[in-house]
């Protein structure tokens, strides 16, 4: 009988080929919850800014893979002990980090679960697969969970210089087309060195990690908080919201059954069953934009509304500031939306909001990236770097909104 060719390799336009490392990584790829992926966008809305973005989950976590490959080879050739079990389940976890997303990634976080973060979803599915596979994600499953004794390998999986962030920067900015994203991830892994159970990086590199750290922050804010997807995210999630507020109360909504039953129910971490995870494992991108195109036409005039200006990208306006807005503003436009939409005051909400985002370069507190010096002392970056120093990376950016039907632009002036 013929046996299944399970060393596969990927052609990816990032890194060329992408091999993988052993059949159980394979049988991870190959099941239906790893595939879900491939229908989980990874830059959320942003498309309906640069058309190009359109990657997935999938894509990303298979980059991530093939960057712990390099350092798992780096450290090796490094002197550092690395066992056959460890790297297989450096590769797991790296792997399944972020199986956890619900459509549209970060967009729907809180939409369509409630106060769960995708990271405690990814451990459940990690669980659930460890069932399946006889217990042997249980070293890849104590790293993610920062369990191991080697504190290296969460490091190496979740850090502020991780092959996650490597991976996301370098893929975001390919398909986005934002250029200023682009990072020399082969050269920061080449320099990667490991002292004390430490990750660090040889001081040499120090000007690949402000560059790093630079192209992260402009991603933030050219890409991943540019306004028009910002905004396009935050109309998604009212409509979520509208959805389950209708389905409540008995009003009959057209849906894949996946997402009636997140509509219809209030589900917290605590709630997760595993048929309730195989719900979950059911749900991706495809469920919402269906359910939209269905809602544009429904008889409730804000699901309806929100619906359409997603399908359409006819979106809200939205202003953003380094002041907070006045209530006021938010009051007036509110009471001037009551003139132009049938609606109720309560409802001018979905279409009438101010919020807040923030960004920190780079945390200082929260595991800092260190340097090893020729001497072979370890300083935290902010030290070593004078850019880092002069351009205050490590304080936070704060930016107000205020989103609005542009029916108002132009009675509203300020």
């Amino acid at each position: 009988m013929s046996r299944t060719n399970k060393l596969k390799i990927f052609n990816d336009p990032i890194y060329g080929f992408i091999s993988i490392p052993n059949e159980l990584v394979f049988d991870l790829i190959q099941h239906p919850y790893f595939q879900r992926l491939r229908r989980i966008s990874q830059m959320g809305m942003s498309y309906l800014v640069y058309p190009g973005a359109h990657h997935t989950r999938f894509h990303h976590a298979l980059g991530a893979m093939h960057l712990m490959q390099k350092a798992v080879e780096v450290l090796r050739f490094k002197g550092i002990s690395i066992s056959q079990d460890e790297e297989t389940a450096l590769y797991v976890a790296i792997l399944l980090h972020d199986i956890g997303h619900g459509p549209f990634s970060h967009a729907l976080e809180q939409s369509i679960v409630e106060n769960v973060h995708h990271e405690e979803i990814s451990l459940l599915f990690m669980n659930r697969l460890n069932e399946e596979f006889d217990g042997k994600l249980n070293l890849a499953i104590q790293i993610f969970k920062g369990e191991y004794h080697r504190k290296f390998m969460l490091q190496l999986i979740s850090s502020q210089l991780d092959m996650d962030r490597m991976d996301y920067l370098k893929r975001d900015s390919f398909y986005s087309g934002v250029a200023e994203g682009n990072i020399n991830s082969d050269r920061l892994i080449q320099m990667l060195h490991v002292i004390d159970d430490v990750l660090v990086v040889e001081e040499k590199a120090i000007y690949s990690i402000e560059k790093f750290l630079m192209a992260r922050r402009l991603m933030y804010w050219q890409a991943y908080l540019h306004k028009t997807s910002l905004v396009a995210e935050l109309i998604l999630t009212k409509a979520l919201k509208r959805a389950k507020e209708l389905s409540q109360k008995g009003i009959v909504l057209d849906a894949s059954k996946p997402l009636l039953f997140f509509l219809n129910n209030k589900i917290e971490k605590e709630d997760f069953t595993v048929e309730i995870l195989e719900k979950f494992s059911q749900l991706d991108d495809f469920d919402i934009m269906s359910a939209l195109k269905t809602w544009q036409y429904h008889d409730d005039f804000v699901l309806s509304s929100l619906s359409k200006m997603i399908i359409n990208r006819d979106l809200l306006k939205i202003k953003l500031s380094n002041e907070k807005f006045d209530r006021e503003v938010l009051t007036s436009y509110k009471e001037q939306l009551l003139q132009q939409y049938p609606i109720s005051m309560s409802e001018t909400d979905y279409f009438v909001f101010k919020g807040k985002i923030k960004t920190l370069g780079y945390n200082k507190e929260s595991q800092p990236i260190k340097i090893v010096k020729k001497d072979r002392t370890i300083e935290d970056i902010v030290i070593s770097s004078d850019q880092l120093n002069s351009r205050a990376f490590s304080k936070p950016v704060t930016k107000f909104y205020i989103c609005f039907p542009k029916v108002l632009e132009e009675i509203n002036k300020f």
